[in-house]
């Protein structure tokens, strides 16, 4: 799919495909989503440049990823999709800069697109003049939409560290915490802040990349520019830093629910031994009078067996109150 915007009052106003390659005006944004090989042609013809397949948006080499060519600049980064589901999922983007043109590749449908693309058509949309602006509000759009999953996965977290170090009380002792559901809750966890963070990471290079590049042209970038460009990567990097702290903390959840289960285990493996010691004096009793002797004088006692009962019994009542007392029990 191409759609192609064009500036209209400083508004980018989306037109039609034939349209908008038959006029003469500069084009402002081509989107390619998922295009196809004619659509791909059509814009490598109108703008000169060769667009990377998707193969090579993938690589991970930066000279791959950030690069000069045909007098445009190349820039993949590491977009997210999907955040509001169990399975996030990181998607390549390039952005392409030609003159005041941008160009976006990608085969997925990070929200932020859609989103940047409804607000910038209102009548009271942000101006966007240049494709350089169309690729700071995307960038802004992105960085907006992973500060709010940071957000709930913060809550997210806030709410596991509350399960696993809640205080047990006199019912709850007699529950079972189901410590393996929150083991999956903190790997899910875990699995979105690090493509959260990857994503970040990938923003600053590709920002840092710009600027250097901007830098080194005649050409000076507009004042709003510059300002934008400066607050994309300050909060890139403030959220890099809060991802970072959320992912200690998820490591030290998983850690102290690790050491729970193993406290539970010792718990049982606990209770199996003070049984076994408790039952042994009986178990020793009983043997002795099992025992096939000729000389037993317990035996022929009129009160012999009731004798022996009371004898397991005490023998296994003593060890009970000595552990009880010192409080292993």
């Amino acid at each position: 799919m191409l759609r192609i915007y064009k500036s209209q009052n400083s508004r980018l106003v989306l037109v039609d495909l034939l349209d908008g390659l038959a006029c003469q005006e500069p084009v402002i944004w081509f989107d390619l989503f998922n295009p196809s090989s004619e659509e791909t042609r059509l814009v490598e013809e109108r703008l000169g440049i060769a667009i990377p397949t998707r193969d090579e948006m993938q690589e991970i080499e930066l000279s791959d990823r950030l690069y000069q060519e045909d007098g445009a600049e190349f820039m993949t980064m590491t977009a997210t999709a999907k955040l509001d589901s169990d399975y996030p999922a990181k998607v390549p983007v390039t952005f392409i800069l030609k003159g005041a043109t941008l160009v976006t590749v990608r085969h997925a449908e990070p929200k932020p697109f859609q989103v940047y693309a409804n607000r910038i058509m209102k009548p009271n949309g942000a101006a966007c003049e240049t494709g350089e602006l169309v690729m700071l509000g995307l960038l802004e759009a992105m960085i907006d939409r992973t500060a709010d999953a940071l957000e709930r996965a913060g809550n997210d977290v806030d709410q596991i560290s509350r399960e696993v170090f809640r205080k047990s009380n006199a019912s709850a002792t007699k529950k079972t915490r189901d410590l393996q559901s929150l083991i999956e809750q903190i790997g899910q966890k875990g699995d979105l802040l690090t493509v959260i963070r990857e994503s970040l990471v990938s923003i600053g290079r590709l920002v840092a990349y710009h600027v250097a590049i901007e830098g080194s042209t005649p050409r000076k970038a507009a004042k709003e520019s510059r300002q934008r460009i400066k607050l994309v990567q300050r909060d890139a990097a403030s959220l890099g830093d809060h991802a970072l702290f959320l992912s200690n903390k998820i490591n030290f959840l998983l850690d102290a629910t690790l050491g729970l289960i193993n406290l539970e285990q010792n718990q049982i493996i606990k209770i199996f031994s003070v049984a076994a010691v408790v039952f042994l004096p009986p178990t020793l009793v009983a043997s002795i009078y099992g025992m096939n002797f000729e000389v037993m004088p317990e035996l022929t006692w009129r009160f012999g067996y009731p004798y022996a009962l009371i004898l397991m019994v005490a023998s296994a009542l003593l060890p009970y109150v000595y552990f009880k007392r010192r409080g292993w029990l």
